[in-house]
């Protein structure tokens, strides 16, 4: 089991972080969130892996871990420095500096749940249904929240969106 898990975590290690990173928009936090949502999960690997719906409990426990963790006031740190490493962190994920920068900002003005909903959808590639089951939530409040931060998104200037494919309605 310990192999298996361990082999689970460098396939996917990355691309947890990469979502994490884009959920909490810092890099040591993203560390932090996958820690938490591997931990968490890692006890329960055996049982759920063998119907091989691992993956999507573990992106269920990052949803719900940085959800519940944006509800808190205080985090135990505060943040210092120039900010710079955050976008050293989506450079990783994107090369292109001048978009990074657009969408570390644009998608700091999401609502916790709205950013959820757009790093599920678009970075995780994942349906709507496949969304909700993630949030914990219905179909219904993931179109909500979509629909809320496409136009907020639309709505800053930041991002050049054109309207959604018929795969991410």
């Amino acid at each position: 089991m310990d192999e298996e898990f361990t082999a689970y975590v460098a396939a996917r290690g990355r691309a947890l972080w990469g979502a994490a990173w884009l959920l909490t928009g810092d890099p040591a936090l993203a560390e932090d969130l996958v820690q938490t949502a591997l931990t968490k999960t890692w006890p329960h690997f055996e049982r759920v892996a063998a119907d091989g719906s691992f993956e999507g409990y573990v992106r269920r426990t990052l949803v719900t871990t940085y959800l519940s963790w944006r509800g808190r006031r205080w985090h135990g740190e505060l943040p210092s420095g120039s900010g710079d490493d955050v976008a050293t962190g989506l450079a990783a994920l994107n090369p292109d500096a001048d978009t990074t920068h657009d969408v570390r900002r644009a998608m700091a003005q999401l609502s916790p749940r709205q950013r959820a909903v757009v790093v599920l959808r678009y970075f995780g590639d994942l349906s709507e249904e496949q969304t909700a089951r993630a949030m914990g939530c219905s179909v219904g409040s993931v179109k909500t929240h979509h629909a809320r931060a496409l136009e907020r998104l639309r709505g800053s200037g930041l991002l050049d969106l054109s309207e959604p494919t018929e795969e991410h309605r």
